[in-house]
């Protein structure tokens, strides 16, 4: 009776160890999903979507764009905007991000959109186009390198002289820092 009694007292400790484990895997889950929703990480800054550091310059590339002039960078352009047909929140992010660049009064001709893929297969093609300059296939592949970017979709604000000011996973995470 008294090995019966150890082990149902064992079982019970070993539940209320799981029970607090879980617990805290949840509640770390839940900080989780609050950060990815508000585009930011931890302290409010936004999410890392690229190697580069926030004042660091990028690779200096010159890629043709379609149906356009080529461009060359950084400098000279104010947002870079990564985006890919096999991302699942792509589609939700262009709308949000051609709201960003017109109320930010924003124009064409410093936004490089870039798309993931072949000029064919780039399905936010003709609705970045009217906003942005956008290449695709090794032109963007080149771009991506010299942003380190990481994943899709990827924002990234730059000053006049190409440095980077902001990234995010979201247009709305593309502020100015206080005193620039």
């Amino acid at each position: 009776m008294a090995i019966l009694t150890a082990a149902v007292v064992v079982v019970g400790v070993l539940c209320l160890l799981d029970l607090l484990l879980t617990l805290g895997v949840v509640r770390r889950l839940r900080e989780h999903t609050a950060l990815l929703a508000a585009g930011a990480g931890a302290g409010g800054q936004s999410v890392s979507i690229t190697d580069l550091n926030v004042g660091e310059t990028p690779a200096g590339f010159e890629v043709a764009t379609v149906g356009g002039p080529r461009v060359s960078g950084p400098a000279g352009l104010r947002v870079v905007a990564f985006f890919s047909p096999h991302c699942s929140v792509c589609p939700e992010r262009v709308p949000s991000f051609t709201e960003y660049l017109t109320s930010n009064a924003i124009g064409r001709e410093s936004v490089l959109a870039v798309i993931e893929g072949s000029e064919g297969e780039a399905p936010y093609q003709a609705t970045l186009a009217d906003v942005a300059q956008v290449c695709t296939g090794a032109d963007g592949d080149l771009v991506s390198v010299a942003f380190k970017a990481q994943g899709y979709p990827a924002f990234c604000l730059l000053d006049a002289d190409g440095a980077l000011l902001a990234s995010g996973i979201h247009p709305s995470t593309l502020t100015e820092p206080a005193g620039v």
